[in-house]
C-alpha cells in the first residue's frame, strides 16, 4: 500500500524509532556487534551486516547462528553484544542526539500529539538513552522490539505502538532510519518518512512513502 503525503491529516501520533533517528548510536552498536563478531572468529561481510540492521539483537544472532552453523546460544550472544555495548555507551563522549530531534520532539509534544518510542533495542538501552537525554517527559510509551515475539521487519511492534497511543493507523505516522524498519513500516500500513542519517548510509529507504534529510522538513507536513 503506498501511502501519499496529501493523507496527513488529522495526525494524532507520532511513532518514533531510536537508533539512528533520536541517537546517533548506530557506530557503536556497530562496533559492539563487530567486536563479538571478532571474538567468535566470524567474518560478516558488510553486506550480510546491512540485511540485519535495524532487527532486535536477538533476531539478528539467531540469523547469524543458523548463517554460519554454529552450536551457540543466541540469548548468551546477545548479552555479550550488550556488554560491549554498555561500555561504549558509558565511554564515548561523543555520543550525542541525532541533530535536529530534539527540537522536533518537543514541536510534536507541543502540538499536543502523542509520541511512542518503538526500537529493536533492550528496554534496558532504551532507559540509558531516555533518562542519560531526559526524553521520558515527552514519550507516552516505549515498546522494545527484544520483548515481541517477532522483530523488524515484521509489523508487530508498529501495529502495538498504534494500539498504545489508542489512534488509528492512518493518524498515525513513522519515522525510521533502516530499510527493516521502513519494511515494518510498510506492512503494518503506517505512513513512513524515512530519515537519511549520513550514519545510516547503507540504507537505501527506497520504501519509504517520504525521505527527509532533515528533521524541520516534518513541520511542512504536520
Amino acid at each position: 500500500m503506498q501511502l501519499k503525503t496529501e493523507a496527513l491529516k488529522n495526525i494524532k501520533c507520532v511513532i518514533f524509532d531510536m537508533d539512528g533517528v533520536i541517537i546517533d548510536s548506530e557506530y557503536i552498536h556497530k562496533k559492539a556487534y563487530y567486536e563479538t563478531f571478532t571474538s567468535l572468529g566470524l567474518e560478516v561481510s558488510e553486506e550480510l551486516y546491512k540485511t540485519i540492521t535495524g532487527s532486535s539483537t536477538l533476531n539478528v544472532f539467531q540469523k547469524l547462528v543458523t548463517h554460519f552453523n554454529l552450536n551457540l546460544d543466541p540469548n548468551e550472544l546477545v548479552l555479550k553484544k550488550r556488554k560491549y555495548y554498555i561500555d561504549y555507551f558509558h565511554n564515548d563522549p561523543s555520543l550525542k542526539l541525532v541533530d535536529g530531534v530534539n527540537e522536533i520532539i518537543k514541536y510534536f509534544f507541543d502540538k499536543g500529539l502523542t509520541l511512542i518510542l518503538a526500537s529493536s533495542a533492550s528496554m534496558p538501552n532504551i532507559n540509558r538513552v531516555f533518562d542519560r537525554f531526559e526524553l521520558n517527559q515527552y514519550f507516552a510509551g516505549k515498546i522494545s522490539g527484544a520483548d515481541l515475539k517477532e522483530s523488524k521487519p515484521h509489523p508487530e511492534i508498529f501495529e502495538k505502538a498504534s494500539i498504545m497511543a489508542n489512534s488509528a493507523k492512518e493518524q498515525c505516522i513513522i519515522i525510521e532510519d533502516s530499510d527493516n524498519g521502513i519494511k515494518a513500516a510498510n506492512r503494518a500500513g503506517i505512513f513512513v518518512f524515512g530519515y537519511l542519517n549520513p550514519m545510516s548510509s547503507d540504507q537505501t529507504l527506497e520504501n519509504a512513502n517520504k525521505v527527509i534529510s532533515e528533521f524541520n522538513e516534518l513541520k511542512e507536513f504536520i
